[in-house]
């Protein structure tokens, strides 16, 4: 009897330390940031996890046209704003939301939605959405292996750019006075 509670015990043991290393395993799309700063101190900020092409077909492939993706890897994109903002046309006030697209070869759709903390996928959050807008679509001037989002700061905005493979998402956001 003792032999057989040793031996669960180790299995227990084993299992929770393999577990715990897992955890701690580098994840195969890191965690990444992007900050706009605006001239009165607000900000926005966008937390990811960006993905690496590795010789794979991207857009029209690992992530289809016409569908919505989250805008990266792992969990869904985090957007959080300190100032009220203008995107395409839509108020966006100050606030914590989730970001997802939905690529297609000649324009993009963002999708400012007001659910956060979402894993990402499959997405069924169409009730919490605040805004679709369009974004425009671009080719990079070379090939893009990481997933990036950064922004270009401007006067009272930025532009955003989401870049992989070989195409550029933009959109303007600008602060609301």
């Amino acid at each position: 009897m003792q032999k057989r509670f040793t031996l669960i015990t180790l299995l227990i043991l084993t299992l929770a330390g393999f577990t715990y290393a897992q955890d701690k395993a580098p994840r195969l799309s890191p965690a990444a940031q992007a900050k706009c700063n605006f001239t009165d101190g607000k900000s926005i900020t966008v937390d990811y996890s960006s993905p690496r092409a590795k010789g794979r077909k991207i857009y029209g492939g690992l992530v289809p046209y016409g569908e919505v993706w989250r805008t990266g890897a792992n969990e869904a994109t985090a957007f959080v704003t300190t100032a009220n903002l203008t995107i395409g046309g839509k108020d966006v006030p100050a606030g914590s939301y989730t970001i997802f697209t939905v690529p297609n070869a000649d324009k993009w759709t963002l999708i400012i939605n007001k659910k956060t903390g979402e894993w990402g996928i499959p997405y069924k959050y169409e009730g919490d959405e605040l805004a679709r807008v369009d974004m425009q679509v671009s080719k990079t001037s070379g090939p893009v292996e990481n997933f990036t989002i950064s922004f270009h700061e401007m006067g009272t905005g930025c532009h955003m750019y989401l870049d992989w493979e070989n195409t550029r998402a933009t959109i303007e956001l600008t602060e609301k006075k």
